[in-house]
């Protein structure tokens, strides 16, 4: 019974977590990738993607073991970074309140993608909730955790010059952003960040504007909270409204095979 219970939750929870594989895939071997271009050990990508287990974190924490020993400023950009999981905690409380010793893993593990599918799931009420919550939590550690293995293996194998190679973070940063662009309405979390980090790389200069330029978006994002939480729901809606004008074409298209095959028979 306790089995077909557990088989029960993995079989809900898996297809949800299938877009944070097809990103993670990604993402991940993007940042293993990085991380052999800048010289670090083959095995340290699954040591960081265990413990730290936040993809932006990892990212900059490759430049931070590279540069000068400095754990002050590493500390308090991994709190800049790390500060928005405070409402994500404070949005699952009610959802992660009795599961037990399985809350632990899904409080740690509530990056991004796993609290968008956590918060926003509707569990079927024969399913157990929280092995669903942890299965979601437990595949996406899993694919992150993979990805940047297969990418810090691959990197392992070039053998070319790979000097400039590292800009394939920031392409992918860039990429991510312009997507985000092209699916939603209102731009106004973008543009708070673009007018930060200009701003302080400007009055502070490219080596120490980020720590600021982190704490000046947390304090906006903070103060216009209800707001941008608005902007938020228009943006939902209408990346909704376009993924079913986009889904328009293709049913058509399927309606119009099928009656052709009718036709023909």
């Amino acid at each position: 019974m306790h089995d077909k219970k557990i088989k029960k939750a993995f079989i809900a929870a898996f297809p949800k977590t299938l877009p944070v594989l097809a990103g993670y895939a990604f993402l991940g071997m993007t940042y293993g990738i990085y991380l052999n271009v800048k010289g670090l050990p083959l095995w340290l990508p699954f040591i960081m993607t265990v413990i730290i287990f936040s993809g932006t974190a990892e990212i900059i924490g490759v430049d931070i073991l590279a540069a000068a020993f400095d754990p002050l400023g590493a500390i308090l950009l991994s709190v800049m970074i790390g500060a928005r999981y405070i409402f994500y905690g404070i949005s699952l409380l009610d959802k992660y309140k009795d599961l037990g010793w399985k809350k632990f893993f899904c409080i740690y593990g509530s990056v991004d993608e796993t609290f968008s599918i956590n918060f926003q799931s509707v569990v079927p009420p024969d399913v157990d909730k929280g092995w669903y919550y942890l299965f979601v939590s437990w595949l996406d550690h899993l694919y992150w955790i993979s990805g940047s293995l297969f990418g810090a293996f691959c990197g392992s194998l070039i053998k070319f010059n790979t000097k400039g190679l590292e800009f394939v973070v920031t392409a992918m940063f860039i990429v991510i952003f312009l997507e985000q662009c092209l699916t939603e309405k209102k731009y106004y979390s973008e543009l708070i960040g673009i007018v930060s980090a200009t701003a302080c790389l400007l009055i502070f200069g490219k080596d120490n504007f980020l720590i600021p330029t982190m704490l000046i978006i947390l304090a906006l994002l903070t103060l216009f909270k209800k707001p941008l939480g608005e902007m938020a729901e228009i943006n939902e809606a209408y990346k909704l409204e376009v993924a079913a004008k986009a889904a328009k074409p293709k049913k058509k298209l399927l309606a119009h095979t099928a009656s052709e095959g009718g036709d023909t028979k």
